[in-house]
């Protein structure tokens, strides 16, 4: 599943570059050239990683970031600060208000594409192409292909990435609603009971090796994947 990023940046033609170079590497991008327009980005629909510049007309990047930190629907989502100003008080400032990270400009594209498949890697690992594995499952996220004692599953698109966040996340509980927002997306409106559904055809496509098992149910709460077989 490729990320979707909002690229927060006034400059058209550093813009066009970000632009450029994110769907060269399949990121889902969109733009905003101001604050207000980022934050009503975001809350129409969360992206999975802000790339914000500091300097933007009317309200600072600073102030975007505080602001998204201080919603509860946009503080998790992971902020990259853009800027020029390349003073140690001014990086400390960035990532006090809650920046995940700091790049200085002028950035090679090559190194902003890591330090995004960096944070990525450990804010939200269910957007990377790593392989993962947990208790005899594997599953290869830029094949599409996943494994169950060494055998393959037929898995359908939403069943794969249910599994693949489940393995990415496990031993958490998720209920049903924060199950939605990260598999299916914040934006899409969907019954609850339809993870229920989805749940049923993941166990049954793992029931031949047993891994069924590790999904579990937890009565009142939601669903978690654990990494043991009992």
């Amino acid at each position: 599943m490729s990320a979707a990023i909002l690229v927060v940046e006034d400059e058209p033609g550093i813009q066009e570059v970000l632009k450029f170079n994110l769907a060269q590497q399949g990121y889902a991008v969109r733009v905003a050239c101001d604050g207000e327009q980022a934050l009503s980005l975001s809350r129409d629909a969360l992206p999975d990683l802000v790339l914000l510049d500091w300097m933007l007309p009317g309200m600072s990047g600073l102030e975007v970031a505080r602001r998204m930190r201080a919603d509860a629907r946009l503080r998790t989502i992971p902020i990259i600060m853009l800027t020029a100003r390349a003073e140690e008080r001014d990086k400390v400032q960035g990532l006090d208000i809650g920046a995940d990270d700091y790049i200085t400009k002028p950035f090679s594209p090559r190194e902003l594409m890591a330090r995004i498949k960096a944070v990525l890697r450990r804010r939200a690992p269910e957007l990377t192409d790593d392989p993962v594995e947990a208790a005899g499952l594997k599953l290869e996220p830029a094949s599409h292909r996943a494994f169950a004692g060494g055998k393959a599953l037929d898995l359908g698109p939403t069943e794969f990435r249910l599994l693949h966040f489940f393995m990415t996340h496990p031993e958490r509980v998720y209920s049903r609603a924060q199950l939605l927002d990260q598999v299916w997306g914040d934006h899409v409106f969907v019954e609850e009971r339809t993870v229920d559904v989805h749940i049923r055809r993941l166990r049954g496509a793992l029931e031949a090796s047993g891994h069924d098992r590790l999904i579990q149910t937890v009565r009142g709460a939601g669903y978690r994947l654990s990494t043991t077989l009992n």
